[in-house]
């Protein structure tokens, strides 16, 4: 028992009571619950029918806590923080695929292109229900990851269920440096550029304005495609830098919590190098968090034409706040707007040409039963409602289907001017950035 007392005061210590009217009774509330959850740990350890790990139990308990909060709210062990620093800085082993849970089922957002998840088939909304025979109904998303990751050159099972399978088929994936490599680049045509960014890491932002030099050395830029297509986030200070390389004023993103700390507005800023070229960005429902305020961004300053998909609509942003034994929490606590004060959680970012994504034969998915719904965020339990959700997004974008969106990546970007002619997203792209050059000419500076 003197360990539960010891569990309490930390519990009781990291409190911080608000300062409102009805502080006192809040601060009884807390008391009562921490009392009620200390009788029920009581009772575990008297009476449960095997002994138990209190540190188990109370780790269950934590995780529990904030997994009734939101779906991008977790607890993160040592061994997690060490994992999250691997990917902010660009490599990590494992599979490469980005997850989350939806009606507690393990579930494909995205894989991340050129990684063995994506060479071997997978896609987003796929159902993730065992992991080397183990059923991840009862695991964290935190857990998943784990078991997910591991040596190179190591193998994991992964059982998939898809709506139009009759029956789950089991995957073996051999884990690999993922590199990350997020800005990857080419030319359609002379003087047309596209860049694509897979995610935001630490390199981002610099990995993109080597990317426009070199491209410069070899023409003059005449328009630029940028392509954020099952771009999942990850850096916000990346994400703004980035949208900030085509902008020279006005704001990027707010973002808006209940600590002042939390209130920013990110501006951006005259650069030397001039970016005052036409630009189309291409979006999906797999556009999420920071490649949304990028296209946020270009859009209300009427920087660049969107076209594609709505977004998948992450419009939080999560803090990772220490623990003294060196776990952590990530917290969301915040909401991003962007530069028109819009927020696009749960809504997305709807373009302002919609064009769902179509085949052709040679390149379509081997299944040729209908593809399964897009995750977005509005479908993860417990996601945060956006208090302007019954108004219509500023712009005349229309609806879009919602349907899931096979992108076939190319194995090698040079391979890509071949295969525009299957990608009917990117000649859109192609055929709205030429029309927006050629009325007035080049504009570049």
């Amino acid at each position: 028992m003197k360990r539960l007392f010891s569990l309490l005061l930390v519990a009781l210590c990291c409190i911080s009571t608000p300062a409102h009217a009805d502080e006192d009774k809040r601060e009884r509330d807390i008391y009562r619950n921490l009392e009620t959850f200390a009788n029920v740990l009581t009772l575990i350890q008297e009476y449960y029918v095997d002994e138990v790990n209190s540190s188990k139990v109370v780790a269950g308990a934590i995780n529990g806590m904030l997994g009734s909060l939101d779906p991008h709210s977790a607890y993160m062990t040592p061994e997690d923080f060490k994992e999250l620093e691997e990917e902010t800085s660009g490599s990590f082993t494992g599979i490469g695929i980005e997850i989350s849970i939806r009606d507690g089922v393990l579930t494909a957002v995205a894989p991340i292109e050129g990684t063995p998840a994506d060479r071997q088939g997978i896609r987003s909304g796929d159902q993730i229900i065992r992991i080397n025979g183990e059923i991840t109904k009862t695991m964290t998303l935190m857990q998943a990851v784990k078991k997910l990751r591991g040596a190179k050159g190591t193998s994991v099972a992964v059982t998939v269920y898809r709506q139009e399978w009759n029956e789950p088929k089991e995957f073996t994936l051999i884990r690999e440096a993922i590199p990350l490599v997020s800005v990857r680049y080419t030319e359609l045509e002379p003087g047309f550029a596209y860049i694509r960014v897979s995610n935001f890491q630490a390199s981002t932002t610099k990995d993109l304005r080597n990317a426009l030099k070199n491209l410069r050395k070899k023409h003059r830029i005449l328009g630029v495609i940028l392509d954020l297509r099952n771009n999942p986030g990850g850096l916000l200070d990346q994400a703004v830098k980035v949208a900030e390389t085509f902008l020279d004023k006005g704001v990027i993103v707010s973002t808006k919590g209940r600590n002042k700390e939390e209130q920013m507005v990110f501006k951006a800023h005259p650069t030397d190098s001039a970016t005052d070229f036409p630009m189309v960005v291409l979006v999906n429902g797999g556009s999420a968090s920071g490649s949304e305020i990028v296209a946020g961004a270009l859009r209300d300053h009427k920087r660049a034409v969107i076209v594609g998909t709505t977004t998948f609509g992450k419009g939080s942003v999560q803090t990772i706040l220490p623990l003294p034994d060196g776990a952590g929490l990530r917290l969301t606590t915040a909401k991003y707007y962007t530069p028109s004060g819009e927020s696009i959680q749960a809504t997305g970012i709807k373009p302002d040409i919609v064009v769902p994504l179509t085949t052709s034969a040679d390149a379509a998915p081997p299944s040729s039963s209908p593809a399964a719904k897009t995750i977005r965020e509005k479908d993860l339990p417990r996601h945060l409602e956006n208090e302007k959700s019954g108004k219509r997004q500023a712009g005349n974008a229309a609806e879009d289907n919602g349907g899931e969106e096979e992108l076939q990546p190319p194995e090698d970007i040079r391979q890509l001017a071949k295969k525009i002619e299957r990608d009917n997203q990117l000649q859109t792209a192609f055929t709205t950035l030429k029309g927006l050059s050629h009325p007035a000419g080049p504009r570049q500076k």
